[in-house]
């Protein structure tokens, strides 16, 4: 897995209307200045989580963007796979227990990505925005919640 700079961008936008979310809507400018994102790109990356149905847009004086759900039920790995695609370090799970199934000269291998995967998934799907905003209810922050997370495994 690995996060694109559009991910980064977009978990930071993400994280700035978390931190606004009893505010309304925001506009793209504030986003872009509170994030310190291209306002350009940012466009772009707010409309394809609209089209994801994460954000809504709201027109008018008083338009701009907003969470369509509660940060405390939004995962990290819905935005991540949105953006950047399945969580495995090559193909995504389906693929790998494939090849781990059909490639028995290689299967250890494929075995140790998909742990990885795994691992990483289990973070990511565990962790959400609120957490990482410091809105989490009566979870641990995120960094406490994923190393606890990786002990278990």
């Amino acid at each position: 897995m690995k996060i694109s700079q559009k991910g980064l961008y977009a978990l930071q936008a993400i994280m700035t209307l978390a931190r606004r979310h009893d505010q309304g809507a925001i506009k793209i400018r504030e986003i872009a200045a509170e994030s310190d994102l291209p306002e350009k790109f940012l466009e772009l990356i707010l409309l394809e989580m609209k089209n994801a149905r994460i954000v809504d847009s709201v027109r008018g004086a008083r338009g701009g963007y907003r969470l369509r759900r509660d940060p405390a039920e939004l995962p990290l790995s819905d935005i991540i796979r949105l953006i950047d695609g399945p969580l495995a370090p090559m193909g995504d799970a389906e693929q790998l227990r494939g090849l781990i199934a059909k490639d028995a000269d290689h299967r250890a291998l494929y075995e140790v990505f998909l742990e990885v995967r795994d691992a990483a998934a289990k973070i990511l799907e565990n962790t959400t925005i609120a957490d990482i905003v410091g809105g989490g209810k009566g979870k641990k922050g995120a960094a406490g919640k994923a190393t606890a997370i990786a002990r278990k495994h």
